[in-house]
C-alpha cells in the first residue's frame, strides 16, 4: 500500500489524533507558566510589634466664649480676666495640651478676643482655633 492513495481514504481511522490535544496542553502549560509568579509576587516587610501600653487619651477641648458685652465664658462657665489667666496656665502645663476653641460674638470688639489670644499665647498654649457658624443658603 502506498501512502496517500485512493485505497487509505476509503478506510476508517481508527487512532485519534494527538495533535489538537497536545497543542492545547501546551497553551494551558504557558498559562501557568506566566500566571503563577504573578499570584506567588509578594513583598517581604517586617510588621511593627504591638505594645501592650495604654495609649494616653486627648484631652478635652476647651471652648472659650466671649459675647457681646466682651466677658469670657470657660467651658460656658463666667469668668474674670485674672481667673481666666489662671486657668490658660493651668491648660499650658497639661500634657498633651488641650485646644483652645474661641467663639466670639459677631458684635464683640476685636479687641477682647486678640486680649484672649495674647493671653493664651504668653501663657504657652500652642493650638488655638475659631469656632464659626456657617453661612444658611
Amino acid at each position: 500500500m502506498a501512502i496517500g492513495t485512493q485505497q487509505d481514504s476509503d478506510e476508517m481511522m481508527s487512532e485519534i489524533n494527538m495533535i489538537p490535544f497536545i497543542d492545547v496542553m501546551l497553551v494551558l502549560l504557558i498559562i501557568f507558566i506566566i500566571t503563577v509568579p504573578v499570584i506567588k509576587h509578594s513583598v517581604n516587610i517586617e510588621l511593627p510589634q504591638a505594645s501592650m501600653e495604654r495609649v494616653l487619651d486627648k484631652p478635652q477641648n476647651i471652648r472659650l466664649s466671649v459675647d457681646a458685652e466682651g466677658t469670657y465664658f470657660w467651658n460656658d462657665q463666667r469668668v474674670d480676666d485674672t481667673e481666666f489667666a489662671n486657668r490658660l496656665q493651668a491648660a499650658a502645663a497639661q500634657d498633651p495640651q488641650p485646644e483652645l476653641h474661641i467663639r466670639g460674638d459677631k458684635a464683640v470688639r476685636y479687641e477682647r478676643v486678640a486680649q484672649a489670644m495674647a493671653a493664651a499665647q504668653r501663657t504657652g498654649v500652642r493650638k488655638i482655633g475659631f469656632i464659626t457658624e456657617p453661612v444658611a443658603p
